[in-house]
């Protein structure tokens, strides 16, 4: 749905001659509704919270260290993000050398790098593991309420007239909230009767939000709009993923017979096993490609967004995406896959200095691209993920590497 929804998106096209670059958000206010299904960034956090419940559990049952555990999970999320940071960098000193104007690089390579926001707010939930989870134990749903809460004391703060830094507190209240959804259906607190009032309760408190609140419709920026709700997440950002998390796990038990058929679980499996490098590299395939064929003339883009014939067009818009994606996926796939450190991890000093690092190098570059600097490229903003490598040592050798 993330790749889906980018590429579907973008809306390259000719005015009167010369290539355009423009956004159907922009351009369609009724495809702000869309992102209702397009925004699934709460299901990642649902998913996110089922899975580090149990891979901390195993930890403390194993008598695992905290950096025994987060080493493993600070690699398999760095790792992947290392080729393509060094790929943008070679590509902005190419065109820096080629004459591209700085503008032009860094709106193209803040395109490229924006889903890369996800992997910065999602080590921080990941770093709070041990602190969450404990609060799950000891309050059960009543932790979900009570950081939901705290999202909603955080918007209501800024918007009714209180300093506006409140609003980003929400980046640790709205995601750490929806992460303990995720705790909540490990452990098997969400069937039944809970699920629909979850699912009905977020949709009704999204659209009182949407419609009655200062939120927009959009549950991603809009250009020239002045709130998100993304940036930073909102309390609406919060109900959706209540809707979402109730809805779908709803029909948990259809879809896990579904799973059950050899192709669908080969398919997923298939998926999985590249479902980063599809994350990370499926916007630089669409700036490349837009970049091309900009560069071409505008081959293929004479059609008008929005009009009924460049919807049909984006069939074989998205068929070709995927095509070109193919080999990005057989080149950077591997690094998916780090391997078991064959020694001992680092210490949990280094690790939380190299995320810290990793995180503030990853958000900049998914804000402002890489362009800029007195050389024309952030070199500084574009090695701190580098120097967030080295202190986590996940380069370090390792078996099956």
């Amino acid at each position: 749905m993330v790749v889906l929804g980018h590429w579907l998106m973008a809306a390259p096209f000719l005015a009167e001659g010369e290539p355009r670059l423009a956004h159907m958000l922009d351009l369609e206010p009724w495809t702000h509704w869309l992102t209702w299904a397009l925004q699934v960034m709460p299901i990642f956090f649902i998913v996110g919270g089922f899975s580090n419940a149990i891979s901390w559990q195993k930890a403390l049952e194993r008598g695992h260290s905290y950096a025994h555990w987060l080493d493993s999970r600070f690699r398999r999320l760095v790792v992947p993000v290392l080729p393509l940071l060094a790929a943008w960098a070679l590509l902005g000193l190419a065109a820096i050398s080629g004459g591209v104007a700085a503008a032009t690089l860094r709106i193209g390579s803040q395109v490229a790098l924006v889903p890369t926001w996800f992997l910065s707010v999602y080590l921080i939930v990941i770093l709070a593991v041990p602190w969450t989870f404990r609060l799950w134990l000891k309050l059960g749903l009543a932790s979900f309420a009570v950081l939901a809460l705290a999202a909603v004391l955080a918007d209501v703060g800024a918007f009714g007239g209180g300093p506006g830094w409140l609003r980003w507190l929400n980046y640790a209240f709205v995601w750490a909230a929806v992460h303990q959804l995720g705790y909540a259906w490990q452990a098997g607190r969400l069937g039944g009767w809970r699920l629909p009032v979850l699912a009905a309760s977020g949709l009704a408190a999204l659209f009182a939000l949407v419609l009655y609140g200062p939120y927009p419709v959009s549950m991603v920026g809009v250009p020239g709009e002045e709130i998100s709700n993304s940036l930073p997440p909102t309390i609406a950002l919060l109900a959706l993923g209540m809707f979402q998390g109730g809805l779908l796990l709803t029909f948990e038990s259809p879809f896990r017979r579904w799973l059950e058929g050899r192709r669908a679980w080969a398919a997923t499996v298939l998926v999985n096993a590249n479902i980063m490098t599809l994350f990370l590299w499926h916007s630089t395939v669409l700036v490349l490609a837009i970049g091309a064929l900009m560069q071409l003339g505008g081959p293929g883009l004479g059609l008008v967004p929005g009009t009924g014939i460049w919807w049909l067009a984006r069939v074989p818009w998205v068929l070709a995406l995927g095509v070109l994606l193919i080999p990005f996926l057989i080149i950077f796939g591997r690094f998916e896959r780090p391997g078991a450190r064959s020694g001992s991890p680092p210490g949990t000093g280094r690790l939380l200095v190299g995320s810290a690092c990793f995180c503030a190098g990853i958000g900049l570059l998914a804000l402002e691209g890489v362009g800029g600097g007195a050389l024309g490229l952030r070199a500084g903003v574009l090695a701190l993920p580098f120097v967030g490598a080295a202190f986590g040592q996940v380069l370090a050798r390792s078996q099956g590497a």
